[in-house]
């Protein structure tokens, strides 16, 4: 996600924060940038877990392995 998108969702945040009222539009703007940021997060950690080891006692490395 860029850095436009991210500024975007701010935006959106102090506009609500000083009491002023989305129109449907930007209502539906923001909900889409909120998804597309989680969605960006999730996939952060995802690729992050991903790539980490559990070192064992006995020196051995093994990846984490997904709940069922």
């Amino acid at each position: 996600m860029d850095q436009k998108k991210i500024d975007r969702i701010n935006e959106f945040a102090r506009r609500v924060k000083a009491g002023e009222v989305l129109s449907s539009a930007e209502l539906a703007e923001r909900d889409a940038l909120r998804k597309e940021y989680i969605a960006s997060v999730k996939a952060s950690l995802t690729a992050h877990l991903d790539n980490t080891y559990l070192l064992e006692p006995d020196g051995t490395k093994r990846r984490l392995q997904k709940k069922p």
